[in-house]
């Protein structure tokens, strides 16, 4: 092998092609399944981005056991959610709103979590996750463990004063968490352009005091790199680190959105600099893998997609009286001693 392989072997350099072969089939079977009709809500595609969630997270420590690095992934990464230990079929469960599902039809897509795998999902406020991760590898830090947290966050969220609040709380204590910046170009209809000033979000990093580095988001293996680099800087007690995926939105926002506000000669621009391709290229021209472990990688992906897809269809949905479950208390909770008296309006 190469140096360009950054020390990883045969297995190594399949098992990220089989990451990405898979984030793409779960979220073309999903497109299917909501045309077929069993997804209402919202469905978002990662399409040209599978290579940063990817990357970023076959660079950290995964385990099942409630010891591993913590990740906080965005609707558009799920290859780091499965490479974390998200199940197939939770995650169709949980885009069908099926009764089986986490949050047992409560909540749509990835809005779920594992403590013990190592992920928490996010939550709809945007820029919220990098303060409740900046709590939690805080007390990683506090606790004298090499564990450490990363939070994956779009452009758009970083116009938002509770990334900003987050961010320098973390880089203030000394928080080991990395920062992925998903710079795919758009916040909804919004362009980057008109959210910020600065070409490279790297370019924020010295106001806070920490380390940034930008890179090709559509490369797997120079994501891997750098993530594997900054997680080795902020173990040794660095602090926050910032890393900056670069690449495009090939979808809207969500599937209902037509991206009728971009050129579509841009984006059939952008199809050249699919991360898929690109990385099944390197991997046949350097002789990493043949085409037919490529194929098989290939359709054991598909199949697997579309057995738990099906299985996820067969499930019920949730009851009508579970969702007041774990809702409501039969405790009475006192009131706080600011609210011992009734409030005087005329005192407001």
């Amino acid at each position: 092998m190469s140096d360009s392989t950054y020390g990883l072997g045969r297995t190594e350099l399949h098992d990220l092609y089989h990451a990405l072969c898979l984030t793409r089939a779960a979220e073309e079977r999903l497109e299917l399944l909501q045309k077929q009709g069993h997804v209402t809500g919202g469905l978002y595609r990662s399409l040209g981005q599978e290579a940063g969630a990817v990357g970023a997270a076959y660079a950290l420590r995964r385990r099942n056991d409630g010891s591993g690095d913590m990740l906080c992934h965005t609707i558009r990464a799920a290859g780091a959610l499965f490479l974390f230990g998200g199940e197939l079929i939770d995650f169709f469960r949980q885009y069908m709103a099926k009764g089986t599902s986490p949050t047992r039809g409560r909540e749509a897509n990835v809005h779920w979590f594992d403590f013990e795998k190592g992920f928490v999902g996010p939550v709809s406020p945007l820029g919220t996750m990098i303060e409740i991760m900046a709590g939690m590898t805080l007390s990683f830090r506090l606790k004298d463990e090499e564990r450490i947290g990363i939070v994956f966050y779009g452009d758009g969220a970083s116009s938002t004063g509770a990334w900003h609040e987050g961010l320098n709380f973390a880089a203030v204590q000394r928080c080991p968490m990395i920062l992925m910046v998903e710079n795919n170009q758009w916040a909804f209809s919004t362009p980057t352009s008109k959210n910020t000033r600065v070409s490279s979000f790297t370019d924020k990093g010295p106001g806070y005091g920490i380390g940034a580095e930008s890179v090709d988001g559509t490369d797997v293996l120079a994501v891997f790199d750098a993530v594997r680099r900054a997680a080795a800087l902020v173990r040794s007690g660095e602090g926050t680190r910032m890393v900056e995926l670069k690449y495009f939105r090939r979808k809207g926002h969500a599937q209902h959105d037509p991206q009728d506000y971009v050129d579509p000669e841009v984006i059939r621009m952008r199809e050249k600099k699919d991360p898929v391709d690109l990385y099944r290229a390197r991997l046949l021209d350097n002789d990493w893998a043949s085409e037919e472990e490529l194929v098989a990688i290939e359709h054991e992906t598909f199949e697997v997609c579309r057995v738990a897809a099906e299985a996820a269809i067969a499930e019920p949905y949730p009851d009508g009286l579970d969702a007041v479950t774990d809702v409501y208390t039969d405790l009475t909770t006192p009131h706080p001693w600011t609210r011992g008296d009734s409030p005087d309006p005329t005192l407001a």
